[in-house]
């Protein structure tokens, strides 16, 4: 007796039904695989927002300084460096000591979604902020001291160090960090969650930070360390991107058209 094989007909009809069952699993497999890199998300934003409280704790009660001497530009929450034009060096953060692995921090906080662009643009020698992870500060009011400038805006009084503590009205409902990015001619990292209108000039938008990198989603860490996960609300054309910060998914959360989910108020 003869034993009878495939015939080609056969063989391709098999592996055009493997390629479609694949097809149709691929969308199922890459949602499952974001939602396991927003939760290590999640994790990395509570880490550094507890990190962040802690010398809120040692230090007066007081948030560390997001720049400290901005215009030197030496000195983030995420690192220093010697000079303009280098990256900054993570191991040398305020945080890091905060953190767990201390020195070694920069595993911490890099996002899992964001890692192929900070990868990139560190390979191409662009990459300073790398160290920051892919996530944004809320330097406007936490990250420096303000003060209120009769006009409806908020004046910087110090950068030296951040806001107090006791000094945020509502804690649950005031964005500590995010998912955050820039774009300019490309995607870059970012290290500030901006606020919905500039402090200093509330008839202003800076250019929105907060990315939505998670399948449209963003990871947020409130002042008081609790994390939620959000969607945009709104979004505006930067001063400095070439292309839509919308479809790069960069916008604010909160319906609101002010920094009542930023500010001490």
């Amino acid at each position: 007796m003869r034993r009878r094989g495939f015939t080609l007909v056969e063989a391709l009809a098999t592996i055009g039904l493997i390629g479609v069952l694949l097809a149709l699993l691929a969308p199922a497999l890459e949602s499952a695989r974001e939602s396991a890199r927003l939760a290590a998300c999640g994790s990395n934003v509570r880490q550094l927002q507890l990190a962040a409280m802690l010398p809120a704790r040692d230090h007066d009660d007081r948030y560390p300084p997001g720049a400290m001497d901005f215009h030197a530009n030496l000195h983030r929450w995420h690192g220093t460096r010697e000079r303009t034009g280098e990256a900054f060096d993570p191991a040398r953060s305020p945080l890091a000591g905060y953190l767990d692995g201390g020195a070694a921090s920069s595993i911490v906080r890099c996002c899992p979604s964001f890692a192929p662009v900070a990868e990139e643009l560190t390979a191409r020698g662009a990459g300073f902020e790398a160290g920051a992870g892919g996530y944004g500060y809320n330097n406007a009011f936490v990250g420096v001291v303000r003060a209120p400038d009769g006009r409806g805006g908020w004046l910087v009084l110090s950068d030296e160090t951040g806001s107090r503590a006791s000094r945020f009205a509502s804690p649950s409902r005031t964005v500590g960090f995010t998912d955050a990015a820039l774009l300019t001619d490309r995607l870059i990292e970012y290290s500030f969650a901006e606020p919905r209108v500039w402090p200093e000039h509330p008839e202003h938008a800076p250019d929105p930070s907060t990315h939505f990198r998670h399948a449209g989603a963003a990871s947020v860490a409130w002042l008081d360390g609790r994390v939620s996960v959000e969607r945009m609300s709104e979004t505006a054309e930067g001063w400095f991107s070439e292309g839509s910060s919308g479809e790069a998914g960069l916008g604010w959360v909160g319906t609101a058209s002010d920094n009542r989910l930023y500010d001490y108020e």
